[in-house]
């Protein structure tokens, strides 16, 4: 077949299907959960993404294992996947190219999977990565392979691409991200859903920055006014940093660390200030940038002078007119599965942020309903699971063929 009928009917197909796995899907979740594969856990990681390379392989997926080189100070990360899977439906009869991406690392130490073991209580189950990613990277792989089973080859190319790195900010492998996303149509993030259900149209990107002030020392009790004090410029900054925030909607600017000087009795000639810059869109970013180059052209002390860096920047995941339409596409299969859907935006970044900023549109959230991420509280709602399973199947499906946007 090269898509299932759409509507209610196809949903409730789907939903059925994805019900019927619902205790394999805990079975592996308990196997995943049991990996410990915090970000610097190169073994553990690997572990996930052999259990993942094998899964896909299964069901037709051709995966190439991405080994990435040693960090500088000889640090190992664990490898990423890229599954591909061609369709019936060649780009030029409409056939659309569609990515889905989640992360195989958590952000526990070695021994947690041990001390806090999966466990499901009621209708809630618990262990780290339960939430984040492991129960909605196991999500998109059952969408997968239910739609494979059904005989879905309505699309011209399907991407599940597996990263070792996302809880540290993707160092690894944002570039092979980015190469990847480039060639797609469509983003949909495995991060799981909002507590409430909804799914995330936006996230803030982050700019990092570092302000190096120098000034001048002199003799704090003999000739002070000799020197120019830099830690004093650096207040100054800190204050006017910070009264940007309330300036544009949707943006923080947090002066996170500052260091000066090295003895009471020196005027500070050295001082360095730490910023981060959230924001919903590339222009508010680049606002912010201009600000902070104002606010250093003149740090308030004479004799001081201020360099301003950029050490990082995750693009945004926008709101837009293109991902609203992927939005109104799950909200169709949500209302046929019974589910009410928000659509959420959040500050918190991912590598949905990396595949957005290629210029792609992305809808992220789609993995089950999670919570209380990143702590030993952290919890996924199992009743959840089929549900969104079937909506993730179907708007794959309807992505897959332009004809339907």
């Amino acid at each position: 077949m090269t898509a299932p009928t759409r509507g209610r009917e196809s949903v409730e197909r789907l939903l059925g299907l994805a019900r019927a796995r619902q205790s394999a899907y805990l079975r592996d979740l308990e196997q995943l959960v049991s990996i410990d594969s915090g970000s610097y856990n190169a073994a553990g990681v690997n572990k996930v993404a052999d259990w993942i390379e094998h899964r896909l392989e299964t069901i037709g997926f051709d995966v190439e294992r991405v080994r990435f080189p040693p960090t500088p100070d000889g640090h190992q990360h664990g490898d990423a996947l890229v599954a591909r899977q061609r369709g019936a439906l060649p780009e030029t009869a409409g056939g659309r190219r569609i990515v889905l991406a989640g992360h195989m690392d958590t952000v526990f130490d070695d021994g947690t999977a041990a001390a806090r073991p999966f466990r499901v209580d009621g209708s809630t189950a618990h262990g780290p990565g339960v939430s984040d990613d492991k129960g909605g990277l196991l999500a998109g792989i059952v969408a997968l392979e239910i739609l494979g089973e059904l005989g879905f080859e309505g699309f011209a190319e399907l991407v599940l691409l597996a990263t070792p790195d996302e809880e540290i900010g993707s160092p690894a492998s944002r570039s092979l991200i980015e190469r990847t996303a480039q060639a797609m149509h469509h983003g949909l993030g495995l991060e799981c859903a909002r507590e409430n259900g909804d799914l995330v149209i936006a996230r803030k990107g982050v700019a990092d920055f570092r302000l190096t002030v120098t000034g001048r020392a002199a003799h704090a009790g003999i000739e002070p006014e000799r020197g120019a004090n830099a830690a004093l410029a650096a207040a100054h900054l800190t204050v006017a940093l910070q009264a940007l925030n309330g300036h544009w909607d949707d943006v923080t600017v947090n002066v996170g660390v500052v260091r000066a000087g090295t003895r009471p009795n020196i005027v500070c000639p050295q001082a360095e200030l730490h910023v981060e810059v959230r924001a919903a869109t590339t222009a508010d970013i680049q606002r912010v940038t201009r600000a902070i180059q104002e606010a250093a052209d003149h740090p308030g002390v004479p004799g001081v002078t201020v360099r301003v860096e950029q050490l990082d920047l995750c693009p945004p995941m926008e709101d837009t007119p293109a991902s609203r339409r992927m939005f109104e596409h799950a909200c169709r299969a949500a209302r046929a599965a019974g589910i009410d859907l928000g659509a959420a935006a959040t500050g918190g970044v991912g590598d949905a942020n990396l595949i957005a900023g290629t210029g792609i549109p992305v809808l992220d959230g789609l993995g089950p309903v999670g919570g209380a991420d990143h702590t030993p509280q952290e919890w996924l709602d199992i009743t959840s699971v089929p549900q969104r399973i079937a909506l993730l199947a179907d708007l794959i499906a309807s992505l897959g063929d332009i004809g339907t946007d």
